[in-house]
């Protein structure tokens, strides 16, 4: 199995950056130019995104964390983890299963459970996968613009602008995600459910929301939060999905005071 493709950038203590679903690591560009003064940051491109391939054999959760973990161990043994949405469940994978080396995990936009289900009020609507979904069996690159502009719905229209473009550009840039790895991210997000685990998560970790965030709702996060056992909750007031991005100073802030303890 081949390591999965990353960039590395400044020096320090080391912080990993998960992307989210149909991302890659291009939408960190921003935020890695203002941590790599302080630390050397490692952004990976999840397996099927940007420059990473994708591997039908190791398609499980368990799978696709072992690959980052394994691209991970000839670069460092401890590291801070900040993982955005999707990314943020394939970092509480790493940390209940793998924890020796994780030092703080962040959890951007992410939850433990993603849809809405029985006795799970906070989830996201079954409906937007099953639109995502299908979408994606015709018109991948079309779903894949339907969520950037859900990411960004509910911004000031200049600044919502602004966000699209640059998560247009990371695609652009960086390369398109291949739609098995797409299918099989919303295949997760329909069906995973991570709150059993959480108790194993004992390092201290921090959730990040944002107050308008269409995509993976506060009360969720603030769920998420309370559930794991060394957790905060912040929530960046009019940010939406991305708001490392939209909120970028306030954003880079709360993550910094918090990797440095």
């Amino acid at each position: 199995m081949s390591a999965l493709h990353y960039e590395m950038h400044g020096r320090g203590r080391d912080v990993v950056l998960l992307h989210g679903w149909s991302s890659n690591l291009g939408i960190w560009q921003e935020l890695v130019a203002r941590l790599a003064r302080r630390f050397r940051v490692i952004a990976i491109d999840l397996p099927g995104h940007g420059g990473s391939d994708w591997d039908p054999r190791a398609a499980s959760p368990a799978a696709q964390a072992w690959r980052v973990h394994e691209t991970l161990a000839p670069l460092t043994h401890r590291y801070s983890l900040v993982g955005w949405s999707l990314g943020g469940q394939l970092a509480l994978d790493l940390a209940a299963a793998m924890p020796a080396g994780i030092v703080r995990l962040v959890l951007v936009s992410s939850t433990a459970r993603f849809a809405a289900a029985k006795g799970w009020r906070c989830g996201t609507a079954p409906g937007l996968i099953d639109r995502l979904a299908g979408r994606l069996l015709l018109e991948p690159e079309r779903a894949v613009d339907d969520f950037l502009a859900l990411q960004v719905r509910g911004l000031a229209p200049r600044t919502a602008q602004r966000v699209r473009a640059r998560l247009r550009a990371a695609l652009e840039r960086h390369g398109a995600p291949k739609p098995d790895a797409l299918a099989h991210g919303l295949e997760r997000l329909r069906q995973g459910d991570l709150r059993p685990g959480l108790p194993l998560v004992g390092v201290p970790a921090l959730v990040i929301a944002g107050q308008q965030d269409l995509v993976v709702r506060p009360a969720a996060s603030r769920a998420l939060a309370e559930a794991l056992p060394r957790g905060r909750f912040a929530e960046i007031r009019g940010a939406t999905h991305v708001p490392f991005l939209s909120h970028a100073r306030q954003f880079t802030e709360l993550l910094t005071e918090f990797l440095r303890g």
